[in-house]
């Protein structure tokens, strides 16, 4: 490993102990800090967090710069009322922060890390240093075919993200991000796309969820994990807010297709809250499984984890989605997942881990995934086979050790004025 860097990081979003965004941006800082000097531009509100962890865990060569709105315009990203703007006048005051910065102590680099979206700029690209940009994401879309099976409220939120994205796209100051990125991390190969098209000139296409080696050894413990000799019920799980984009109604429709095939003790169980709830009650009623799927509602992570045990196979039918670190978390305690070929899911689970269905029309997807409950309902050898690889996936990509490790050597790749890939895009 060569020299120790001063590295300035953007991360919004960064709160430790807290899952999605929050968690991601708490975890690429600290694993930046345990080799190079690292300062982060932060919310203020992500404070208190902050300095807790770090009151019981310090880290040296960590510091933290908080930066907020002017009082009147704080409570916009409350319950996501005006998110967007805040994010986007916030970029304009961390750039102003960090060129003083820069001036008192001359950075090897910048990275921005929350939030993962690529439709956004990061201001932060204007400073005359290398600028790493994500891994970030937004790039997927619903398949066209897909969106007839949507309600009317989900047709409309389709038609506006499109929207807003391809406005965000024309944004001069996003092209800018793109043009000055040193390199750009793509969560799925859709956005890498996107960024190519925007002017980046290195792309990789890396996910940004990941796990820590505690969490890790807790998903993989006895109590948990699924072991050899332990055969669960029939009984499949989707995890998740219950949004359209979701596709938790492909998933009930390929559960109904299935259920001729397998024991009648065979169950569907549902976790989550949202939006779609009702609509996807009534499809079960209509189905004729309204006694085969239970839909638990919102769980601790505690509750679900043993439900995860208590399960066969994840079922995960997203239709656009950076992330979905529930797969990871699903492939981390030995269970098989059943995703789309689409989006982050797409990303991480491989041949080996789980069975990955195309997504071309509804029809054939709905076959595809009634196909794949069946293969694994009545094939316990392949359950454990695909458990067992499925750990050792996680270990070896998703350990937050083993991403740290990745970043460290970009850093110094970069810093050194030798990105690890130019042109393509490449999945590393």
């Amino acid at each position: 490993m060569g020299r120790r860097l001063k590295i300035l990081i953007s991360a919004y979003a960064c709160r430790p102990g807290e899952g999605s965004e929050p968690s991601i941006g708490w975890e690429m800082v600290r694993q930046a800090a345990q080799k190079h000097d690292v300062w982060v531009l932060t919310r203020a509100n992500n404070r208190p967090g902050l300095d807790t962890e770090l009151s019981q865990r310090p880290i040296n060569g960590l510091h933290i710069i908080d930066i907020d709105l002017p009082e009147w315009a704080r409570g916009w990203n409350r319950n996501q009322r005006a998110v967007q703007l805040h994010y986007y006048l916030w970029q304009i005051m961390a750039y102003s922060k960090a060129r003083q910065l820069h001036q008192n102590i001359g950075f090897d680099l910048v990275h921005h890390v929350t939030y993962v979206k690529y439709w956004s700029p990061s201001f932060l690209s204007l400073l005359p240093i290398p600028f790493i940009w994500g891994p970030v994401g937004g790039g997927e879309e619903c398949p066209p075919a897909f969106r007839q099976t949507f309600s009317k409220r989900g047709q409309r939120y389709e038609m506006l993200r499109n929207a807003a994205r391809w406005l965000s796209e024309h944004d001069p100051f996003v092209v800018m991000t793109a043009r000055r990125s040193a390199i750009a991390r793509a969560t799925t190969a859709e956005t890498a796309n996107r960024l190519h098209q925007l002017g980046v000139k290195t792309v990789q296409v890396y996910s940004q969820v990941g796990i820590a080696s505690e969490q890790l050894a807790e998903l993989s413990a006895d109590d948990v994990g699924k072991q050899a000799n332990k055969t669960p019920s029939i009984r499949f799980l989707s995890i998740g807010r219950l949004l359209h984009w979701k596709g938790f109604h492909l998933g009930l429709e390929a559960f109904a297709a299935a259920k001729p095939h397998l024991p009648d003790s065979a169950e569907y169980w549902v976790i989550g809250d949202g939006s779609e709830r009702k609509r996807l009650q009534a499809l079960a009623n209509d189905l004729g499984i309204s006694k085969e799927v239970l839909f638990k509602g919102k769980l601790s992570r505690q509750e679900t984890l043993r439900c995860v045990a208590d399960c066969l196979a994840l079922v995960h039918p997203s239709l656009h989605e950076s992330g979905g670190m529930v797969c990871m978390e699903a492939m981390a305690a030995g269970c098989p997942v059943i995703c789309l070929e689409l989006g982050g899911p797409a990303v991480q689970v491989t041949a080996n881990t789980g069975i990955k269905v195309s997504a071309i029309s509804p029809e054939q997807t709905i076959h595809e995934l009634q196909q794949a409950m069946i293969t694994l309902a009545t094939d316990l050898d392949l359950r454990q086979k695909l458990g067992a690889l499925g750990r050792q996936h996680v270990k070896e990509k998703y350990c937050w050790d083993v991403k740290g490790e990745n970043f460290a050597h970009l850093y110094q790749a970069i810093a050194e004025q030798s990105p690890q890939e130019t042109g393509p895009t490449v999945q590393i």
